[in-house]
């Protein structure tokens, strides 16, 4: 299918924005085609005011010393050009590139993820491998599976030595997995989920592979840090994941997870302040909505309270003596939703079609919604580092 032939669904500013937006501090990234390049905004109300001559890049103004400092800013500082979001919304939704648009709430962040963070995704992964990627054998297996396990993996800490426990049981039903190894072994499971600059913004299409026959979206929250690993600011994130290619074999992870449009992060980074900090992140819920054009549509939901893992644990084994990003990163925290509702044949599960409307929202970082479409037909992606660079000299900003 043509991506432009595809029904786009309606963003506004009500839509998308937090509950409270008008205490947040929030940061978006606009693009200018007058400038031919991103712009760094804050979102002000119905409006968004260029903030780029006072921090050229997202990562730049996460970068500043003082959190409140850089909040004040984002509130208050005099900027420069100012956009209608309503109308940034609406260009954007419409796939429209030669008036202003959004983007993606990121730019010079390395784009990490931590999986099997939650006990259910955990099981499906486990439930992935056993089945090598065949959705038919699912059910089977997955009966079996929780049968053996259940819930028991939700309350295992890992890295305890209940952990160890289990771990010795599970082998002795048979039923070990790498995949249980890193759900609740001492070691997470961290990896780069998309190159930098790649990222698509709320409104875009979002891509799976064309051959891929098994495959669902990942609502997470998705932190944000600075070069020294301090978290900064939180936003939504759409992990998007082929079961079917990672079930062959964990060694396809990166084509499962890394191709054209297949990471969507926003709508705006919510930075930390007096109103929103890291507690508010650890009580996060996470509404999944996904609407077909075949009527199709699912529900589902993901709480951060029932995450395995603390979030500055999982921060912790990304960055530090042994690992350092000096222009920072972003991470996804991993997901507790893993859909098994049948959408076509009796055990078949959920897979995406062309044409689905998923949106992910939490009150208090609003709704990331995209449009999905296969990989092969996205939006190509061709503006990276040295574009940027360029076009932030020439416009006299770096």
């Amino acid at each position: 299918m043509d991506p432009a032939a595809q029904p786009r669904p309606a963003l506004s500013c009500g839509s998308v924005l937090p509950k409270d937006a008008d205490r947040a501090a929030l940061v978006a990234r606009v693009y200018e085609p007058e400038w031919r390049g991103p712009c760094v905004a804050a979102v002000r109300g119905e409006y968004a005011v260029d903030l780029t001559a006072l921090a050229p890049t997202v990562c730049d103004l996460l970068e500043r010393e003082d959190p409140d400092t850089v909040a004040a800013l984002v509130r208050e500082a005099p900027g420069g050009r100012t956009w209608r979001l309503g109308e940034l919304l609406e260009s954007t939704a419409a796939g429209r590139r030669d008036v202003p648009h959004l983007l993606a709430p990121v730019d010079l962040q390395v784009i990490k993820a931590a999986g099997v963070t939650f006990a259910r995704s955990l099981l499906e992964r486990v439930i992935e491998e056993r089945t090598g990627g065949d959705p038919a054998l699912a059910a089977r297996v997955r009966e079996r599976v929780v049968s053996a396990v259940g819930g028991a993996l939700g309350q295992v800490r890992p890295g305890s030595p209940e952990a160890a426990k289990a771990k010795e049981l599970l082998i002795a039903e048979g039923l070990w997995s790498q995949y249980l190894e890193v759900g609740i072994g001492p070691d997470p499971e961290v990896f780069t989920k998309a190159p930098v600059l790649s990222a698509v913004g709320t409104g875009a299409d979002i891509g799976v592979l064309a051959a891929s026959v098994w495959n669902n979206p990942e609502p997470e929250v998705v932190l944000a840090a600075d070069s020294r690993g301090r978290l900064r600011a939180a936003t939504l994130g759409n992990d998007v994941n082929l079961r079917d290619v990672e079930g062959r074999s964990a060694l396809l992870l990166s084509q499962a997870k890394d191709n054209n449009a297949s990471c969507a992060i926003g709508p705006f980074l919510r930075l930390f302040d007096d109103g929103f900090g890291l507690d508010d992140v650890r009580g996060l819920d996470l509404e999944l909505r996904v609407e077909g054009r075949d009527g199709h549509l699912l529900h589902g939901s993901s709480s951060m309270r029932e995450i395995s893992r603390d979030v500055l644990d999982l921060v912790a084994s990304v960055h530090g003596p042994h690992h350092q990003y000096p222009d920072g990163f972003v991470l996804f925290t991993g997901t507790h939703f893993a859909p098994t509702a049948d959408r076509h044949a009796p055990g078949a599960g959920f897979t995406h079609e062309p044409g689905d409307v998923v949106r992910i929202s939490s009150p208090r970082l609003g709704a990331l919604v995209n449009t999905v479409t296969v990989s092969e037909q996205a939006a190509p992606w061709e503006f990276g580092l040295r574009a940027l660079m360029r076009n932030l000299a020439q416009r006299g900003v770096l």
